[in-house]
């Protein structure tokens, strides 16, 4: 294995857990955040804490959590083919042979990849054109280029990890694979019997 083969690899798994990071701690803020939005508005209902609730203003908050969701989409759509998570529908493709079934899905594979890439470059356009105007958001009043930047940025990571995936199926015949029963940590011996809850 070369040096560079070793430091490819490496810079994936730099970009794979700053993916995870960025998801993770966009859903754990936004979570947080709309739980404090809403004991802030049931508290100003209440005659006691309404002096000291009506004096933290956080109209923002809806604002931002939208954005935090939409950032939040957009790279979990490229996280989402990078781990296999994406439903698709393969019932006629299982049934070709080997050769046209390999054909088909290096098809489907490179043509989601042109697909966010062209979304990806129409959205560095728009996000380009934006950052010359003063337009701002209405109540975090960010500049809205930052709001829209989440477009090029996560649309070029997954049209990349598309990439990947055609790579690693071209050279191994191997699709990444979710197993939603599957969780980290615990090893089900397949013979072990099922425990069956009682009546």
């Amino acid at each position: 294995m070369t040096h560079f083969d070793i430091g490819g690899k490496s810079l994936l798994r730099i970009l794979d857990r700053l993916e995870e990071i960025l998801i993770s701690s966009l859903m754990g803020a936004a979570t947080l955040l709309i739980f404090v939005s809403v004991v802030h508005r049931f508290g100003t209902g209440v005659s006691f804490l309404y002096p000291y609730f009506i004096q933290i203003h956080i109209a923002w908050a809806q604002e931002l959590c939208i954005y935090m969701f939409i950032w939040m989409a957009k790279f979990g759509a490229a996280y989402g083919v990078r781990v296999g998570i994406h439903v698709g529908v393969d019932v006629l493709i299982n049934r070709l042979n080997d050769r046209w079934r390999k054909a088909t899905i290096l098809f489907g594979l490179l043509g989601g990849a042109a697909f966010t890439a062209i979304v990806g470059t129409m959205g560095a356009k728009f996000v380009i054109e934006l950052m010359s105007t003063d337009q701002t958001s209405p109540d975090l009043e960010i500049p809205s280029w930052i709001v829209y930047a989440c477009i090029p940025l996560g649309s070029y990571l997954m049209s990349f990890r598309f990439l990947q995936v055609v790579w690693t199926y071209w050279r191994t015949d191997e699709l990444p694979h979710h197993d939603a029963t599957h969780v980290d940590g615990v090893v089900v011996d397949p013979k072990a019997p099922i425990a069956l809850g009682e009546a």
